[in-house]
């Protein structure tokens, strides 16, 4: 008589709460989802890494980066449209500086994952 293992019975996975996740979380979800892809950049990360030691210059961050100062430009607007950054005029020059500060929360998890050898 041939004996067959009988196969676990599936349950039904329970949602975290009993009530959906209401209209204006999910808006919320998709303004951060947006906000994260701002940062999804290799080049925009360091920009953030400098950033959060100090104030810097367009072209200081570009060169840092090695890439064209207009390019440096463009990705730095980007995160500013997302709250990330703030910029201040001194004469000619306009340094940027971080203006959220949960940004270092969110460097400490990348170089934690990334940069210090554990991944």
């Amino acid at each position: 008589m041939t004996r067959t293992a009988k196969k676990p019975a599936k349950t039904k996975r329970k949602p975290a709460t009993d009530t959906p996740c209401p209209p204006e979380t999910m808006e919320a979800f998709g303004q951060a989802a947006e906000c994260l892809k701002a940062l999804a950049h290799p080049v925009r990360l360091r920009m953030v890494q400098l950033l959060l030691a100090g104030r810097y210059t367009v072209g200081e961050l570009a060169e840092d980066s090695g890439i064209p100062d207009n390019v440096a430009s463009e990705n730095l607007r980007l995160m500013q449209r997302c709250g990330f950054l703030n910029s201040e005029r001194e004469g000619r020059r306009v340094f940027y500086h971080v203006a959220e500060p949960h940004l270092k929360n969110l460097m400490a998890c990348v170089e934690g994952r990334f940069l210090n050898g554990s991944g």
